[in-house]
């Protein structure tokens, strides 16, 4: 038998090596995490990217770039919208929208009008030459579900939650 204070540990050293060995793991663990392959938000974003190619050439044939066919997405499931809506419901800030939508007013798939009741708000409405366009696009979501490769439930999980991150991690 092993007298205390020979050989075995006795209760503090046991602690404090307990203490060390699971600093070490941490450690090893937050080392092998630092690679960017094992980032979240860079598996989001890469796979944002390779959606965005994905519908590229459709959307190139359209002449619409992927905020716009966003924009009009939003528009044709409700309209009329405040700026400030889309660029609540897209994430985008408002030096980026206005542009955008001026775009795409002048090409006809929108209006903007003030408010006249406060001429800091813009409506924007959609318009048949949108609506028309945004239908043409209809096949885009399709296109993302058969080439994904994910069962209706893996793709309903990954909806889900990407959207409870998503809402998680905002404000």
């Amino acid at each position: 038998m092993v007298e205390a204070g020979q050989n075995a540990l006795n209760g503090a050293q046991f602690n404090w090596l307990l203490d060390k060995r699971l600093e070490e793991k941490r450690m090893q663990f937050e080392l092998e995490n630092t690679a960017l392959d094992n980032h979240l938000c860079f598996a989001l974003y890469v796979t944002s990217r390779a959606v965005q190619r994905l519908y590229n050439p459709m959307l190139k044939e359209l002449g619409l770039t992927y905020p716009q066919y966003l924009v009009l997405v939003s528009l044709y499931d409700q309209s009329p919208m405040t700026v400030n809506e889309i660029g609540r419901l897209l994430d985008l800030e408002s030096g980026t929208l206005t542009p955008l939508l001026k775009r795409m007013e002048g090409q006809g798939f929108l209006s903007r009008t003030r408010m006249q009741d406060d001429e800091r708000v813009v409506q924007v409405n959609i318009l048949p030459a949108g609506r028309d366009k945004r239908e043409e696009a209809m096949t885009l979501p399709k296109m993302l579900t058969d080439q994904s490769g994910l069962s209706d439930d893996e793709w309903a999980n990954l909806f889900t939650l990407t959207t409870k991150l998503f809402n998680n991690i905002s404000e």
